[in-house]
């Protein structure tokens, strides 16, 4: 499981002192309708309470899905060292955070977004970080096409839970703008739906079009080889606090945040043959299980009696790099 860094969950439960949980209950339900009635985030949160009601209950988990991304993102590049990010459409600074927890590199943190309570919200929350490159981040305002047009591009840009706010007619100049920005690697995710992939999946094609290479989850520049209605998407595991399990009106003390993502490079680096799709199948006599690879998408199986490679698969996890074609013990 992936829970907030001690440091940014001790900021969260400050702000939290003297707030009803109840009052928060009734603005986070508000917002998340909101949400899925269409509305972005201007919309939906309209003062600082808005803003700390829709962090303290949504933060964990895209804190989470930004952590499995960017580990993924080490490991299939294990020779990036960033120096510069951009968190485009920041919120409350949660992508900068994760990225700041993965790569002690980085030295010079940039956040914008157009939500003045956001922004409000998220350099409190900077001000509270034990990391001097996060107290020392600049948050400006502006929308993800404003990212091409702040200073110098960075080595690393994320665009975390925020394409899906734009118009359909928006992505394309959204990714340009993203991609401008971008020195080395832009990563984008995205929730894990249908929807969201489809996003995800519209952003890789238009980009690798225009020379980015895949770096994750996928092990090829090729066409997205996902059929609809079929989604590419990946799930991490996150504790609940007590006080999260209250707001949320929750009875399990996890939950599992699922998510669509992708990160593109300037210039190729060596790919992992596949990717884990899903949960491998394990029974008493085999485990099968679903890849995404350079010819497309393969279901593989190996029997018990082929215990090196029985041994190997059963091993696997959702969302795991490994070795194909497997040529057997």
């Amino acid at each position: 499981m992936v829970g907030v860094s001690p440091n940014l969950q001790s900021a969260l439960e400050h702000l939290a002192q003297g707030r009803p949980r109840r009052e928060l209950t009734q603005r986070a339900e508000a917002i998340s309708q909101a949400f899925r009635s269409g509305a972005g985030s201007r919309e939906a949160i309209r003062g600082a309470d808005d803003a700390f009601a829709y962090s303290f209950t949504r933060l964990p988990a895209t804190f989470a899905a930004a952590t499995a991304v960017l580990a993924a993102l080490a490991d299939s590049a294990p020779d990036f060292t960033p120096r510069s990010l951009i968190d485009a459409g920041a919120g409350p600074g949660t992508a900068a955070w994760a990225a700041a927890a993965q790569f002690a590199s980085l030295g010079d943190i940039r956040l914008i977004d157009h939500n003045p309570h956001l922004r409000a919200l998220g350099l409190s929350l900077l001000e509270a970080s034990a990391d001097a490159a996060l107290r020392g981040a600049s948050y400006e305002p502006g929308d993800l096409v404003a990212a091409a047009n702040r200073g110098a591009p960075a080595d690393l840009v994320i665009a975390s839970y925020a394409v899906g706010e734009l118009a359909a007619d928006a992505l394309t100049r959204a990714a340009d703008a993203l991609w401008s920005a971008t020195a080395d690697v832009l990563v984008v995710i995205e929730p894990g739906t249908p929807a969201g992939f489809a996003r995800i999946r519209a952003l890789r094609a238009h980009l690798l079009a225009h020379g980015a290479h895949a770096l994750a989850p996928c092990p090829h520049d090729n066409a997205c080889p996902i059929v609809d209605p079929d989604w590419c998407h990946f799930a991490q595991r996150l504790p609940r606090s007590r006080d999260h399990r209250l707001v949320k009106g929750a009875a399990l003390a996890f939950e599992d945040e699922k998510f669509s993502y992708v990160a593109l490079a300037r210039s190729r680096r060596p790919m992992a043959g596949a990717r884990v799709l899903a949960h491998p199948r394990v029974s008493k006599a085999a485990v099968s299980t679903k890849l995404c690879t350079a010819d497309g998408i393969v279901s593989t199986t190996a029997g018990r009696r082929e215990r090196a490679r029985y041994a190997a698969q059963k091993r696997w996890r959702w969302g795991d790099q490994v070795d194909w074609p497997d040529q057997g013990p």
